[in-house]
């Protein structure tokens, strides 16, 4: 028991000694400006690993640099009470669970339904039926109930795994963020750092790569086309032109004289 009881306060210990040197690093943060997050150095390594090369934009503009049509835009389309919360939103987070549960279950009953089909037809042609021949449907599209200062949390700091576990560091960490560091601050790291395709970090870099000026400069309808971006950036980066894309920006310029800006 006491051996038991020893690795137990290790363990404990461990936990404790990372939440304070996750503190520190976010207090650190209010002055000085990360050179890199946990997500960005996690897709330079994918990049090196899989096309042996690191292809790589980012610079960083402070909150005063950037159009504020940008942050309008964001803030519409990620977060329209980011001004107003302490950095979670329960009922957001229960809305997309319940709609998650459900597109699985949609999505297990339409492979039920062609297993169903597969079957029939085998056997109607007098075939043996092997299931594994069946096709699966597209991917279910799993909806997030993340404020901007949990997307912050989780891609400074922590790994891109989905469990409780990390799930649970990264609420502690939202609330740390929302603690020791202001609004303001908060979205000029997210703007900094946010994915806008592969290897686009940051708003000056995506301006950049698909405007051709800088973030001071963005109109109306070109920040409301990065924010619509932000979800699935990789995605958009490969098909700009989609029906998708074209009507969620349309919604989002249309909103964002509404969005509130530290």
């Amino acid at each position: 028991m006491k051996a038991i009881a020893r690795w137990i306060g290790w363990v404990l210990l461990l936990a404790l000694g990372l939440q304070l040197f996750f503190i520190a690093r976010i207090a650190v943060m209010a002055r000085i400006d990360p050179a890199s997050t946990a997500f960005e150095r996690s897709e330079a390594w994918r990049q090196v690993r899989h096309d042996g090369r690191l292809h790589w934009r980012q610079q960083w503009r402070d909150y005063p640099q950037m159009s504020d049509q940008l942050k309008r835009a964001v803030v519409a389309s990620e977060d329209d009470d980011f001004i107003n919360h302490d950095g979670v939103l329960w009922d957001a987070i229960e809305k997309a669970r319940a709609r998650n549960a459900k597109a699985v279950e949609r999505a297990e009953q339409r492979k039920e339904k062609a297993l169903e089909r597969a079957q029939a037809q085998a056997e109607k042609r007098g075939e043996a039926f092997d299931p594994n021949t069946v096709q699966d449907g597209p991917p279910v599209k799993l909806m997030g109930g993340s404020t901007i200062t949990q997307q912050l949390a989780k891609n400074l700091l922590l790994s891109s795994e989905r469990s409780l576990l990390r799930k649970g560091q990264e609420l502690v960490l939202t609330y740390t963020l929302e603690a020791l560091l202001s609004k303001q601050r908060i979205l000029e790291l997210y703007l900094n750092h946010a994915e806008w395709g592969d290897g686009v970090f940051g708003a000056e870099a995506a301006a950049q790569r698909y405007f051709g000026k800088s973030a001071a400069q963005l109109s109306g309808y070109e920040a409301a086309r990065l924010a619509v971006m932000l979800p699935n950036p990789k995605g958009a980066e490969k098909n700009p032109q989609s029906a998708y894309l074209n009507r969620r920006t349309a919604t989002i310029a249309a909103r964002m004289r509404y969005a509130e800006i530290p």
